[in-house]
């Protein structure tokens, strides 16, 4: 006689084994879980972005005044012709570079479809 995995044997007759079927409840109960998995997967954040994200808040932070005040230093040198207009691009684009920063990240990015 073959076993079959279906049924359970009881001695000359093979009856069929009761499926075991969840109920409506608990079938929605168990969707609404599932659907709930990726937003749960999708919010955890990596240590090194949580942290690359703080450092990058810190140093805007820094910057800020310093960048208002070599502003200043740069128009009143201008005013009094006591510079190079070489040194006042300089300082403009490495103010555009350093408040641009996760613009130009992004833009690098999705140039190598990162």
């Amino acid at each position: 006689m073959t076993e079959n995995s279906n049924c359970a044997c009881d001695g000359a007759r093979m009856r069929p084994r009761p499926r075991r079927v969840f109920p409506a409840a608990h079938r929605s109960w168990l969707a609404i879980g599932l659907s709930g998995l990726p937003a749960l997967a999708f919010a955890q954040a990596s240590p090194f972005m949580t942290g690359a994200t703080a450092l990058q808040a810190n140093i805007l932070a820094w910057l800020t005044p310093i960048a208002i005040i070599l502003v200043m230093v740069l128009g009143a040198m201008a005013m009094a012709n006591r510079m190079s207009w070489g040194w006042c691009i300089a300082a403009i684009l490495g103010i555009a570079i350093a408040f641009g920063a996760p613009q130009i990240v992004t833009w690098v990015r999705g140039m190598f479809g990162v």
